[in-house]
């Protein structure tokens, strides 16, 4: 993975540019007028975060470009501030001032919901294996701007780790967190529109382990919780309740602690 910026970037997209580099130990490139094929064919790395003013996006050439967008969670992050109620957060028996462990962040969006109802004392930690997503993901909450602030300090409140969630899991002390949830990578899509296709370039698609599953119901002091396909067998190999949910292609499994 590579950073850069677009064509004539200001000196705080630069700086942007050249922190997230530093964050991630990765090179950052000046752009120099050089098309994104030609930066990754000589720097041997398909991989290029690309920072313009106000936005991130990452880059494989000849493939479409993702951008940080909070998408679906926005329409759920307005829902909650009206005080609607949000299944998952229902579901994971969140209250404000919990913290809440996202095992599977890619582009953020339950992470972000989580932050919303967990509020200014509750903390989320976004763990994504893939460094280019978790690079995305991390800028993309930084700079991105919506028009309702508490969205905003929601993302901006929301910790990125870039690391597997086993072995993350694992170095953790016993109930430590109070909800950690997975949400892998869906084996066979239900429906994919064109900003969540590309993700699967770039997400883990393995199977849960059942020892991330005992670690997770080690350091969680509340509930720990999977978001699977309706017809998914994961929640009985894994061991969770699933909680059948009418006219949902999505449904939830739980354990509580």
């Amino acid at each position: 993975m590579i950073i850069t910026t677009g064509d004539d970037a200001s000196p705080a997209t630069l700086q942007r540019a050249q922190q997230l580099a530093a964050e991630f130990a990765v090179s950052f490139v000046p752009r120099q007028g050089q098309s994104i094929a030609k930066l990754a064919a000589r720097h041997e790395d398909r991989d290029v975060i690309v920072l313009v003013e106000n936005e991130a996006r990452l880059v494989r050439p000849g493939e479409s470009a993702m951008f940080f967008h909070p998408s679906m969670a926005f329409v759920r992050a307005k829902r909650l501030l009206r005080n609607d109620e949000d299944p998952m957060i229902t579901l994971s028996r969140l209250q404000p001032g919990d913290s809440v462990l996202d095992c599977t962040a890619g582009l953020g969006s339950d992470s972000l919901v989580f932050s919303l109802a967990a509020g200014p004392e509750g903390q989320v930690t976004a763990l994504e294996s893939s460094a280019p997503l978790a690079a995305l993901l991390k800028e993309g909450l930084r700079i991105y701007a919506s028009n309702l602030e508490p969205v905003n300090a929601a993302m901006r409140r929301i910790q990125v780790v870039q690391q597997d969630h086993k072995t993350y899991l694992s170095q953790l002390p016993d109930k430590s967190v109070d909800i950690v949830y997975f949400d892998p990578m869906f084996r066979e899509a239900l429906h994919e529109s064109a900003a969540i296709a590309p993700l699967r370039g770039f997400a883990n698609d393995h199977a849960l382990d059942p020892e991330s599953i005992r670690h997770a119901v080690r350091v969680a002091r509340k509930t720990v919780m999977l978001k699977e396909k309706w017809d998914s067998p994961e929640y009985e190999r894994l061991g969770f309740e699933r909680i059948r949910r009418k006219n949902s292609k999505i449904e939830y499994g739980v354990i509580y602690l």
